[in-house]
């Protein structure tokens, strides 16, 4: 999405944030959105991680909940 942009677009949306905003806010707004991107990244990496787990909780789950056939053998 973003890479379509190109640099003509960049220096708009730059050039806008900046009649906006202003340059004394122009800072503050870039790190509040960094930081922000950045939570997200960790946010949507441990996405799979969590899935994971609770995959493994229910298999295990599962296992406990069928008949121990050792047993019945005996």
């Amino acid at each position: 999405m973003l890479s379509n942009i190109g640099f003509p677009g960049l220096l708009l949306i730059l050039t806008l944030a900046l009649i906006i905003f202003g340059p004394s806010k122009l800072p503050q707004i870039g790190r509040a959105i960094g930081l922000a991107l950045k939570e997200f990244k960790e946010a949507a990496k441990d996405i799979p991680n969590e899935i994971q787990e609770q995959v493994k909780e229910e298999i295990r789950m599962a296992k406990e909940s069928l008949p121990n056939k050792e047993k019945d053998t005996d």
